[in-house]
């Protein structure tokens, strides 16, 4: 047996692909927090922020920290 032989006979025992070793690449579905798409989240931020923000002012008011200008 000759070299060529020999490494032309193990040459055909690795003929494999990378998806017979590793199998088929999983993606995972699109990420949603709470069922939402980016939008709805960001749409609900506001309204959060807002909400946040007319009711810090209410309590300023309520409180006599803050006076309204007129």
């Amino acid at each position: 047996m000759s070299l060529d032989n020999i490494r032309n006979q193990f040459d055909d025992d690795f003929d494999f692909s990378d998806n017979e070793v590793w199998g088929e690449v999983e993606r995972d579905p699109k990420p949603e927090l709470l069922g939402m798409t980016p939008g709805q989240r960001f749409v609900l931020a506001i309204l959060l922020f807002f909400t946040a923000a007319i009711i810090s002012a209410f309590c300023l008011l309520v409180a006599g920290k803050v006076a309204l200008p007129f």
